[in-house]
């Protein structure tokens, strides 16, 4: 355990962040899921919606170093793909 006020403190800040790290990593996943169930589905409207969603909640977690800023974009590109496959 920390035994300094200012380690102590870090380790306040270190768990506030991981519980925002999870919740924006959980909400990635379900819009995620979201899109795969619209391609399964096959509509490409929803499909369409899904992706600007997940796109978005990518470039989020990059910018606040959730993920790496490269995995964003891959995931983005490999998304648009399967999207464009469906047309």
């Amino acid at each position: 355990m920390a035994n300094s006020k200012s380690a102590l403190k870090r380790a306040r800040q270190n768990e506030s962040k991981r519980i925002n790290n999870k919740r924006v990593r959980s909400h990635l996943r379900t819009f995620t899921n979201k899109f795969e169930a619209a391609l399964a589905a096959g509509n490409k409207k929803d499909a369409e919606v899904a992706y600007k969603g997940v796109a978005s909640i990518l470039d989020r977690a990059a910018k606040g170093n959730v993920i790496p800023k490269e995995r964003a974009s891959r995931k983005k590109g490999r998304l648009a793909k399967r999207l464009h496959a469906l047309g």
